[in-house]
């Protein structure tokens, strides 16, 4: 067996007071990945999403954000794939950001919704052809033997639409996570973090501090 239990390191990269926070946790998120981007962080919009099945079995993967507002957070996939599955028979799930250079987290939670199709359409055709094409090729999750098998899919898809306007599948598309709370989470020193809580109650957000 290999022991990790000796594997640790301090946080201490700063603190988070009540009085550090905005009011509007879409706000105080917005502030927050500016700065993740600001620190360097090469994947600052990378976050695990987490869903479950209609049995309850849990499974996450990374993917990235791709535009929030005061409707939601909002990333664009497969409907067909592992995930549009267990969203559409449970269409819940959660977010986690994680910044490890400023040893913050932020966590969202709440019900999931398709996008329309008009921006699934909008944001698809702004992508890079590399990526249209793939997306177009690919029918996610689905057991493939070869990976020949999608080049050759990929290759044929140029060869049909040689003006690079491959349409868009009618299986890709957009989700929209609309939260019901959000987490934010300050590493410390000695483990005795910070973390506040934003929940929608009573038509406002209310906010608590947390036991780390």
């Amino acid at each position: 067996m290999k022991d990790q239990r000796d594997v640790r390191r301090e946080y201490n990269s700063g603190a988070l007071s009540r009085s550090d926070l905005d009011q509007n946790p879409r706000e105080q998120f917005g502030l927050w990945l500016q700065q993740a981007l600001d620190a360097g962080h090469q994947d600052a919009t990378a976050m695990t999403l987490a869903t479950a099945d209609e049995n309850g079995l849990p499974s996450a993967r990374i993917v990235l954000l791709k535009h929030f507002d005061e409707f939601g957070f909002a990333w664009y996939t497969d409907y067909g794939s592992a995930k549009g599955h267990d969203l559409a028979l449970n269409p819940q799930a959660a977010l986690l950001f994680y910044w490890p250079k400023l040893d913050r987290q932020v966590r969202l939670v709440g019900p999931v919704e398709k996008l329309p199709a008009s921006e699934a359409e909008a944001y698809f055709h702004s992508r890079p052809l590399g990526s249209r094409l793939s997306a177009a090729a690919s029918e996610q999750s689905r057991v493939v033997v070869h990976r020949s098998e999608l080049e050759a899919k990929v290759v044929a898809l140029e060869q049909q639409h040689p003006d690079g306007k491959v349409p868009r599948p009618e299986r890709w598309g957009g989700y929209r996570l609309l939260p019901s709370s959000f987490e934010f989470w300050q590493g410390r020193e000695n483990r005795l973090h910070d973390r506040f809580v934003y929940r929608w109650l009573d038509n406002r957000w209310q906010i608590e501090r947390l036991s780390p």
